[in-house]
C-alpha cells in the first residue's frame, strides 16, 4: 500500500508543479504528518524532493526531473493513454486515473502534446446518469466476484427477476451489456444494460467460470443459426453514409445501393428498419417484408382514425 502512495505520489509530482500536503493526505486518506513522512523516503530513495513552507508551499520535485521511461515508447504511452481515456468517458474508474496520472507523468514535455492526438469517446449522446450508475455497480460486482440481481425486460418484452454472476462487461454497437452465468437458466448469457432495472448487489459470492473472453463468447449466442437471418436491404441515398458507417459494405444492384447483412431477428431488428421511415426497403427474406408491412399498415390506421 505504502510502495503504491509513493509511486502515485512521485508521478503526481511530475505531472504537477506543486502540490500541497493537504492535497496528498486527502487523497490518500492519510495524517499530513504521513505525508512528510512519505517525502522522507523519496528523498532517502533519490528522489529530489523539496518542501516549501508558507501559504505559497508544498511539494514539488527539482525542474527537469523525469524518470526514467525507456520500458515504454512514446507510442506505446500514447496508445495507453488512448485506452484510459476511452474507459474513463464511460464510466468512473480509480485505478484508471491513477495509471493515466502516472503515463502522463512519465511522458516528457513534447510527448504529452502527443497523447491527445486521437480521442475515443466511448459514451453514447446524451448518455443517462443510471447508466454509469449500473456500469459502476457491475465493474464492482466483477472486481468482487458477488453476483447481481435485476429484472430484465428482453426483447420480446417479456419481464423477469435475474440473477447472476457478472464475469466481464461488453460495450458492442456503442450500447454496453454485461456478459455472465445466469442462474435462472443455468447458462452464460448476455444483457443489454438499458433493459436493466432494479439492480443490486447481492450477500452472494461465486467462483468464476474457465471462460476464453478473447473468443468473444456472446457472438456464438447471438449469431446462432436457429436465430439469424440473412437481411437484404435497399437504402435511399440520403442515408448512404449512415448505413455504410453502421454495416460497412455497399453493394450497387441494379442502380441500387444494397447492404446484406447476417443479423439475428427479433422485434429490435424490425424497430431498427422502421427507424429509418421511407428511406429503406427490405428486399429480403420476404417474411420480414411482410412484417413490416403488415406493422406499417396498422401504423397507418391509427394516424388514419385519430384524424
Amino acid at each position: 500500500m505504502k510502495l503504491n502512495r509513493l509511486l502515485t505520489m512521485t508521478m503526481i509530482l511530475i505531472n504537477r508543479k506543486k502540490v500541497k500536503a493537504q492535497e496528498f493526505a486527502e487523497l490518500f486518506d492519510v495524517s499530513i504528518r504521513t505525508v512528510y513522512r512519505d517525502v522522507e523516503a523519496l528523498s532517502s530513495a533519490g528522489i529530489p524532493v523539496i518542501s516549501y513552507q508558507g501559504a505559497d508551499g508544498g511539494i514539488s520535485l527539482i525542474d527537469g526531473y523525469r524518470i526514467d521511461k525507456q520500458i515504454l515508447t512514446k507510442e506505446e504511452l500514447n496508445s495507453m493513454s488512448i485506452a484510459l481515456k476511452s474507459v474513463l468517458t464511460a464510466y468512473q474508474d480509480p485505478h484508471a486515473e491513477a495509471v493515466l496520472e502516472k503515463i502522463t507523468g512519465i511522458a516528457g514535455d513534447k510527448d504529452k502534446s502527443s497523447i491527445d492526438y486521437v480521442f475515443i469517446d466511448e459514451s453514447p449522446w446524451g448518455q443517462s446518469v443510471y447508466v454509469k450508475e449500473k456500469l459502476t455497480i457491475v465493474k464492482q460486482a466483477i472486481e468482487a466476484s458477488i453476483c447481481v440481481k435485476f429484472t430484465y425486460s428482453d426483447s420480446n418484452k417479456l419481464v423477469t427477476s435475474r440473477t447472476i454472476e457478472p464475469h466481464t462487461l461488453v460495450q458492442k454497437g456503442r450500447t454496453w451489456y454485461v456478459y455472465g452465468y445466469c442462474l435462472l437458466k443455468n447458462e452464460f448469457r448476455l444483457f443489454k444494460l438499458a433493459r436493466i432495472k432494479d439492480l443490486q448487489l447481492c450477500n452472494e459470492s461465486f467462483i468464476r467460470k474457465a471462460i476464453n473472453l478473447s473468443e468473444l463468447p456472446w457472438d456464438k449466442a447471438w449469431y446462432s443459426p436457429e436465430n439469424t437471418v440473412s437481411l437484404k436491404l435497399a437504402f435511399h441515398p440520403d442515408i448512404r453514409l449512415k448505413m455504410v458507417d453502421m454495416f460497412g459494405v455497399e453493394l450497387i444492384e441494379d442502380g441500387q445501393s444494397i447492404v446484406k447483412v447476417e443479423i439475428p431477428e427479433d422485434e429490435w431488428l424490425y424497430g431498427f428498419i422502421l427507424s429509418f421511415t421511407d428511406k429503406v426497403e427490405v428486399l429480403e427474406p420476404i417474411h420480414i417484408r411482410e412484417i413490416i408491412k403488415d406493422k406499417v399498415r396498422k401504423m397507418f390506421h391509427i394516424y388514419e382514425k385519430n384524424k
